[in-house]
């Protein structure tokens, strides 16, 4: 626990009833002048106290709130005089119980650096390089898994993640999320269960989610009552009368309060919520009780879950098959439809709110209520760039569930020679392909040759020469880049081309396979080549590429793959055409989203390329390059033309240019070293 944890490392943090709590940012910024004055105890006492004032504070200003609350309620009856007796009175009695437990609030109020540094849990960076020089591994890899769940694009921590699970004293449990909020971690437990068939553990943590989300958004809510921020607005100055300002103050307080659906529903490190979070948990129980032969309890979920989606047509089956067998109706649960009236009453204050606080706040409100209405009461945006549609996940009795989607695939392959190898099916995914004989042998050599040539370490990598793995050199080259070189005589123009066509080959193969209805776009192309590092190769454990997918950031705990920076959003299709197979591991590998039960393996060879969506549905990655270098064409495409690749329509004035001079014989101003 927290208080073992202080009492270990003599961390000096009185007691909250003495009212002498240390400031956190205090603390903290005595921590990270220890930390680089390599005073590595000094850092743990200091940055865990810090932690612990931190959740102190927090903890005592939902107490406080709630009981001043309780203690002056707003009368529904009252007069302008008795509404500000109420007002005034809470507020003096917030103070009075804040200060007593915590000392003087001022002391407490930290910069919004500081603020953002907590949220994202930079905290236990310090900390698990702090443990990591005093020898406790185990409360590094802690420290580490804390951090790398809010911050999973750390590919640093993600290495020291791996090497401590192979450490001597590091174990499973040491791998523990010290700042998990109670109902996404039951939520999660409880989803696991479901998986493996076990209903009854699943229900058990389900109800228990439930309870703890109900919890945390009492305290979301009671956090929302603290100062609000008015932008561009100078209360001192401008002449707004006095109920217009409090309007101004209780709608935004109104606004925080709501977006507490989307806190609750957002994991650590993510900017998108769960989609339909709060309503997925009675779709899952209803079903899990019916497997468990509670059909009482799966109805009263089922009709819970109504609430939310009215006239959701799977679940009144499920609700009409569950009253046949009982014999009789049920009602749903009164938590749930009180949680929904609120909502909706809150809905019409924001509005009415939105009007008295200005146009530009009004037509933010405006949008984002008019977006939940589209969808339901209730469903959660899932998207920074929109709003999705909610697809429920059926659990009706002998009913056969097909995908949303009509997703099609055994287009013509357009080229002479090109050979189907593996459809979906064969592949055990859906949306992906492999096929040979795309390149012949001699083009593969001839890629291989310009590669060696034109490449460069780091390139596409942002200068990094080892993105993904210490153990091996990654070097690469983009069209634009080689036919750049082919004007210099750097390189065959002959070879620039080939490149060139070759990439439009794989696009057109692509486009015609999968039978999209619009035209596929350049996204990206890549010649890229991973080298092993030479007495880098003994005990290696981790991979060429870690498993990923490429238009979303795949979290493997929560099953999801979200749709938002830094993925690359806007790509649909990817596809990897391999130039060789002389070196030792380096095959690409599907998995299912938990990133570790491999799907499907592909060796690479000359003129095999495997296509595929670029979405959740197909995560995927590179086992070691363990000998030798493994060279390839990386492609990824997109259907939106906004997001096509600027230097593809580069390169493609320039082959136009270059077929243009060619026709009218004008000739070229090109090195004479030029073999063309």
């Amino acid at each position: 626990t927290s208080s073992e944890q202080n009492q270990l490392w003599g961390i000096s943090v009185l007691p909250s009833s003495a009212g002498v709590l240390e400031p956190y940012d205090l603390l903290y910024d005595n921590a990270v002048e220890a930390f680089y004055s390599a005073d590595y105890e000094s850092v743990v006492r200091y940055m865990e106290g810090a932690l612990s004032s931190h959740r102190q504070v927090r903890a005592t200003r939902v107490r406080c709130r709630l009981r001043c609350q309780d203690q002056h309620p707003l009368d529904e009856s009252f007069s302008d005089l008795r509404f500000f007796d109420s007002v005034l009175r809470r507020a003096a009695c917030m103070n009075k119980c804040i200060e007593e437990k915590v000392g003087t609030q001022s002391l407490h109020k930290v910069s919004e650096d500081v603020v953002q540094d907590f949220n994202r849990r930079i905290p236990y960076n310090y900390l698990q390089q702090a443990y990591q020089k005093l020898q406790r591994p185990d409360k590094a890899a802690e420290a580490a898994h804390t951090y790398f769940q809010a911050n999973p694009e750390h590919v640093e921590m993600g290495r020291d993640l791996e090497q401590y699970k192979n450490l001597q004293g590091v174990e499973e449990t040491h791998f523990v999320d010290r700042e998990a909020r109670p109902h996404q971690r039951s939520f999660t437990a409880a989803v696991q269960l479901y998986d493996k068939g076990d209903y009854e553990g699943a229900t058990a943590l389900f109800e228990e989610a439930l309870v703890e989300y109900y919890k945390a958004d009492v305290d979301c809510r009671a956090l929302c009552q603290g100062p609000q921020k008015f932008e561009g607005q100078d209360h001192l100055r401008y002449r707004y009368s006095l109920h217009e300002v409090v309007s101004d103050h209780f709608t935004q307080v109104l606004h925080c309060e709501h977006e507490c659906v989307r806190d609750l529903a957002t994991r650590p490190g993510r900017l998108s919520p769960m989609e339909n979070y709060l309503p997925l948990h009675y779709d899952y129980l209803q079903f899990a009780y019916f497997k468990a032969g509670r059909l009482e309890e799966a109805l009263q979920c089922a009709l819970t879950y109504l609430l939310f989606h009215e006239g959701e047509e799977f679940m009144k089956e499920n609700a009409d098959y569950y009253r046949e067998e009982l014999g009789h109706d049920a009602e749903p649960r009164e938590k749930a439809a009180w949680y929904l009236r609120r909502h909706k009453q809150e809905l019409k204050l924001l509005l009415i709110g939105s009007k008295i606080m200005g146009a530009e706040f009004t037509e933010g409100v405006s949008y984002w209520i008019s977006s939940h209405q589209v969808l339901s009461t209730f469903s959660v945006p899932s998207g920074t760039d929109g709003w999705m549609e909610y697809v429920p996940i059926s659990h009706k009795k002998n009913v056969t569930v097909t995908s949303p989607q009509s997703l099609k695939e055994g287009g013509p392959l357009l080229y002479e020679g090109v050979q189907l190898v593996q459809n979906s099916a064969a592949l055990n995914g859906t949306q992906r392909v492999l096929l040979d004989h795309v390149l012949s042998e001699e083009e593969c050599a001839e890629l291989r040759q310009l590669a060696h040539t034109v490449t460069m370490a780091g390139d596409g990598y942002k200068g990094r020469m080892s993105p993904h793995t210490p153990n091996e050199k990654f070097e690469g080259a983009s069209v634009l880049k080689t036919l750049q070189h082919g004007f210099e005589g750097r390189v065959p123009m002959r070879s620039a081309r080939l490149f060139y066509e070759t990439s439009e080959r794989a696009r057109r193969i692509i486009e015609s396979y999968f039978v999209l209805n619009s035209t596929l776009h350049f996204s990206y192309t890549h010649l890229v080549c991973r080298t092993a590092i030479k007495g880098q190769q003994d005990h290696r454990n981790d991979l060429s590429h870690p498993i990923h997918a490429d238009n979303c950031l795949l979290d493997p705990d929560a099953n999801e793959c979200w749709k938002e920076p830094p993925a690359y959003t806007n790509r649909d299709y990817s596809a990897l055409l391999y130039l060789n197979a002389d070196f030792e591991g380096g095959e690409f590998v599907f998995t299912e989203m938990d990133a570790k039960t491999v799907t499907a393996s592909v060796k690479p060879k000359c003129g095999r390329m495997v296509g595929f969506s670029s979405g959740g549905e197909n995560p995927h990655g590179v086992k070691a390059v363990t000998s030798g270098q493994r060279c390839a064409v990386a492609l990824w495409f997109t259907l939106n033309p906004l997001y096509r690749e600027l230097e593809r329509l580069q390169a493609d004035e320039v082959v136009q240019a270059l077929d243009t001079q060619h026709v009218f014989g004008q000739g070229l101003n090109i090195n004479p070293k030029d073999e063309l």
